[in-house]
C-alpha cells in the first residue's frame, strides 16, 4: 500500500512511517550535495546566517543532469548518502525533517534521525529519468557557484520513494521491514 504525503512533513507525518513503507511524496523538497552541506554547516557553525530555512525541510541527495529542451529538469537520480553523513546530525538538531537518497547511513545519523523525531527517504538508483518526471518546478535557493551542486527547490508530485530509516530506529539495510514492525510493538508504539 503507499502512503500519499505531501509536504511539509509534520511529526505526525513522520511517526506514522516505518522502513518498508512505500511512499508518494508531493510538495516542495530541496536538492543539496557534499559541497551545499559543508558550506551550510561551515557557515552556520561560525555564527552565519541559514541562506535558506532548514526546520521541516527535506533534502534530497541528487544534482541534475543538465536539462534536455522542453523538460523541467534533467534526469536526477539519488547520490550516496554517506557523504553527506558528517553534515546531517547537526542539520537534524536545527530541524531537518527529512532526506532523501541512497545508501546506508552511519550510526550517529541513525541515531540522530530518532532523536529529531525525522525519516531518511531512498529513491531507487538507476531511475534518474522516472524521477525526473515527478518534478513539475525548479527554483535556484543558494550557492549557484557550485554549478550542479547549488541547492535548488523542487515543486514535485508524486516522487516515488521508500521509508529506509524511520523515527523509531528501524533501518531497512540492517533489519529489513519485518523487523521495523516488532520494534515498533515492542516499543509500544
Amino acid at each position: 500500500m503507499v502512503k500519499h504525503l505531501n509536504t511539509p512533513l509534520t511529526e505526525e507525518d513522520v511517526i506514522e512511517l516505518r522502513a518498508g513503507d512505500i511512499v508518494s511524496l508531493s510538495g516542495s523538497i530541496l536538492i543539496a550535495r557534499d559541497a551545499a552541506h559543508k558550506r551550510l554547516t561551515e557557515s552556520i557553525s561560525s555564527g552565519g546566517k541559514e541562506p535558506f530555512p532548514i526546520k521541516g525541510e527535506i533534502i534530497f541527495y541528487a544534482g541534475p543532469a543538465p536539462t534536455p529542451p522542453g523538460e523541467v529538469i534533467g534526469p536526477i537520480g539519488p547520490t550516496t548518502s554517506g557523504r553527506m553523513d558528517p553534515y546531517t546530525p547537526f542539520l537534524l538538531e536545527r530541524g531537518l525533517r527529512g532526506m532523501i537518497g541512497k545508501g546506508k547511513r552511519n550510526k550517529e545519523v541513525l541515531d540522530a534521525i530518532k532523536k529529531h523525531c525525522a525519516v531518511y527517504f531512498g529513491a531507487t538508483g538507476g531511475t534518474a529519468v522516472l524521477l525526473a518526471r515527478s518534478v513539475i518546478s525548479v527554483e535556484k535557493v543558494a550557492y549557484e557557484d557550485l554549478g550542479p551542486e547549488a541547492v535548488l527547490r523542487l515543486g514535485i508530485k508524486g516522487m516515488p520513494l521508500v521509508v529506509l530509516a524511520d523515527c523509531y530506529g528501524g533501518d531497512i539495510y540492517v533489519s529489513g521491514p519485518e523487523e521495523t514492525v516488532k520494534l515498533v510493538q515492542n516499543n509500544n508504539v
